[in-house]
């Protein structure tokens, strides 16, 4: 009988359960915590690693993991994990880090990676999980600016970053205007050939209804803007396909307001586009949902009692909405119904910084893509 009992303590866990089964396990794992099993063994740090496996789990888990992140300073930033069974902060340092501090502004996030622009004229491409960065340059267009002020956030019409699943290809877009020749451009840069392409040919016009604050929403293979003041809720929404390298457009909810102090701007719900905007009327913030993307008859609308305007982030794992209040620190969680079910109070917060919903992976550029400043 010892014997046998000492047998069993000299098993492994991989001699008591199959792959199959640890795999599977392994797969319902949140991300943050999956960096650390790679410790347990040589078996698990090669499985986790495994690029199948990271996209798997980025696709099929049920465990994904929204944060919020933002940069309080050159040399610290902040991920605000947002969920009401599991909200908690952990502090991370911006990468690229030399003598004086760099000034970062966050320009968006798409599949783990997180896009910055850094002064002065430099892109960086960020997976805060597994410490990834590359560093590209975009000052070939400042010149044209006749200005050294560029920068992405403030200086173009529309900006945005996703991924084009047919090349297996990060990219970053971006539409600006010559002052001079009173021309707009549009430059997208591949993460792939690490090279920026032409693409003047698509733009629609005119796109000075566009500013700075259009940050592009990447959903579905193409990145999704709204102007700040519409006027029409037909083809309110602009897309660009990343795939055909082609603009469209969807219309808004025909209940859309058109009134001169109206500003809306896009989120991404629970997989779902969505349009937002205070209602300064109802002093509700009104969130309208496309159930079914594409589909006109499928917005439905959400809303949440606020004085001075809600900012929706992402959806619970119990689909309740978690947003925060562009003047009330804390982050909030809300029903369906609009009635508060939950005040992060001592979370991470700023009034100043700009924010990215980031969903953590272990996911890697293509292997051809190398991190240049380590």
């Amino acid at each position: 009988m010892e014997k046998k009992d000492q047998n069993d303590k000299s098993k492994s866990i991989h001699d008591i359960l199959p792959l199959e089964l640890i795999h599977g396990i392994l797969l319902r794992v949140p991300t943050r915590h999956l960096a650390r099993l790679r410790c347990v063994s040589k078996l698990w740090c090669s499985l986790i690693s495994d690029p199948y496996f990271a996209e798997l789990h980025f696709h099929h888990s049920p465990a994904a993991t929204n944060a919020c992140f933002f940069i309080e300073n050159p040399t610290m930033a902040y991920l605000v994990y947002l969920d009401d069974n599991d909200a908690s902060q952990k502090e991370v340092c911006p990468p690229c880090q030399k003598k004086p501090p760099y000034d970062f502004e966050v320009l968006g996030s798409c599949r783990g990676f997180i896009l910055l622009d850094r002064h002065p004229h430099f892109l960086v491409v960020w997976n805060p999980l597994t410490g990834f960065s590359k560093k590209i340059s975009y000052s070939h267009i400042v010149p044209c600016r006749k200005y050294l002020d560029f920068r992405l956030t403030d200086s173009t019409h529309l900006h945005g970053f996703g991924y084009d699943a047919s090349q297996d290809d990060y990219l970053v877009v971006a539409a600006w205007g010559d002052s001079e020749s009173q021309e707009d451009h549009l430059e997208c840069l591949s993460l792939k050939t690490n090279s920026w392409i032409n693409l003047d040919a698509a733009l629609p016009n005119p796109l000075g209804i566009y500013d700075g604050r259009s940050r592009g929403l990447f959903l579905n293979g193409a990145i999704h803007w709204v102007s700040s003041h519409l006027k029409d809720y037909k083809d309110a929404i602009l897309i660009f396909d990343l795939k055909e390298r082609t603009f469209s457009m969807i219309s808004a909810p025909e209940q859309l307001p058109t009134s001169a102090y109206f500003y809306a701007s896009l989120a991404l719900l629970g997989g779902c586009l969505a349009l937002y905007y205070h209602n300064n009327d109802s002093y509700k913030t009104h969130i309208w949902v496309m159930k079914e993307y594409k589909v006109q008859c499928s917005w439905t609308l959400y809303q949440i009692p606020s004085l001075g305007g809600f900012q929706p982030l992402c959806l619970s794992s119990n689909r309740y909405i978690i947003g925060r209040f562009y003047q009330v620190t804390g982050y909030f969680m809300y029903n369906a119904s609009g009635d508060l079910l939950m005040n992060f109070k001592n979370l991470c917060y700023s009034f100043d910084a700009t924010e990215t919903v980031y969903t953590e992976s272990l996911l890697r550029l293509p292997s051809n893509i190398k991190d240049k400043d380590n």
